[in-house]
């Protein structure tokens, strides 16, 4: 086990060496699955992989070889592939990010982590965007510190896997993961064009902590969602700047971000611990099974009962 973590360790160091990352001693914090990393520079890095916290930490983001690099985060959306311990599984996000602003990431003891990361410099992004990077000039101002997180779609889940699950063999195995990094951009894109001619005001690190403290306690209590009078406490902001701040971040207002969580919750419920849809609704704190039914429609698609034929269906 010692060599295998020695061989994973010199893989990080060799990739993060290559990008001109410094890691120093932090691997030390945690306990490495496993991990792939391919760079295509200058303009472009792909890695992934899982692995568990052993301590507490927290790790400053540094910048990288790739000139105005933007990153794309796709955390927790795959198993874990953990032959340790089961740890805490944090909720799944995707996260955007310039790498010039760095990111304070923190990790919580015995912490089970997997993730998808992407940098690509902003001059091929908008080649790869084309006619359509007008609409996306906010990621592209190199005084503008801003943070996106999307939620997931059935194309990022279905990248993923093929990225992490699929054996890929040795002839042309770095050029299958650019295409399927691109694959990821695309798919990412297009939930991102939902949000219209997205214009972001400008954010302080302090204000971007905030929104987070305010979309945790959202997630630690998916069943009742708290008074807007707590959440402007726990965010240290009045409900106009608030609401404004958080819409900018995740997409969607408090209150319709709270409801898709829940939504999406709930049809776990019914994928994989076979609960009926009565059963779903009522433990996640819906008390009308109508209401439960129209608001699992909006978010998910499909009414519930349709969903779970739909899912019992592809099992078959």
């Amino acid at each position: 086990m010692n060599e295998e973590s020695n061989y994973v360790d010199g893989k990080i160091f060799s990739f993060t060496n290559e990008l001109g990352v410094t890691l120093d001693k932090e691997l030390e914090h945690f306990r490495v699955n496993f991990f792939k990393g391919f760079a295509f520079l200058p303009d472009m890095a792909i890695h992934f992989g899982s692995f568990n916290a052993i301590n507490d930490f927290t790790r400053i983001t540094d910048q990288s070889v790739i000139t105005d690099g933007i990153g794309f985060v796709f955390h927790n959306i795959f198993e874990g592939y953990s032959d340790g311990p089961k740890g805490t599984i944090e909720p799944p996000y995707v996260r955007i990010f310039p790498y010039a602003i760095r990111q304070t990431l923190h990790f919580k003891r015995n912490t089970n982590v997997t993730h998808v990361s992407v940098c690509i410099s902003a001059a091929s992004l908008k080649n790869f965007l084309q006619e359509e990077a007008e609409q996306f000039q906010f990621l592209f101002d190199s005084a503008n510190n801003f943070l996106i997180e999307e939620l997931m779609t059935d194309g990022i889940l279905r990248t993923v896997n093929d990225i992490v699950k699929t054996d890929v063999p040795d002839t042309m195995r770095s050029f299958y993961y650019r295409m399927k990094a691109m694959e990821l951009l695309y798919h990412l894109f297009q939930s991102l064009k939902k949000r219209g001619n997205f214009v972001g005001q400008k954010l302080t690190m302090k204000e971007i902590e905030s929104v987070y403290r305010v979309r945790d306690k959202i997630v630690s209590s998916l069943t009742s969602l708290c008074s807007i009078a707590e959440l402007k406490q726990i965010a240290g902001m009045n409900e106009t700047k608030l609401r404004k701040i958080f819409t900018q971040v995740f997409g969607m207002g408090i209150y319709d971000y709270y409801q898709h969580l829940r939504t999406k919750e709930a049809a776990r419920l019914l994928r994989d611990e076979n609960l009926t849809v009565s059963e779903a609704g009522y433990r996640m704190g819906f008390e009308n099974l109508g209401h439960f039914t129209k608001v699992f429609e909006k978010h998910i698609g499909k009414k519930p009962k349709k969903y779970v034929q739909s899912f019992n269906h592809r099992s078959e």
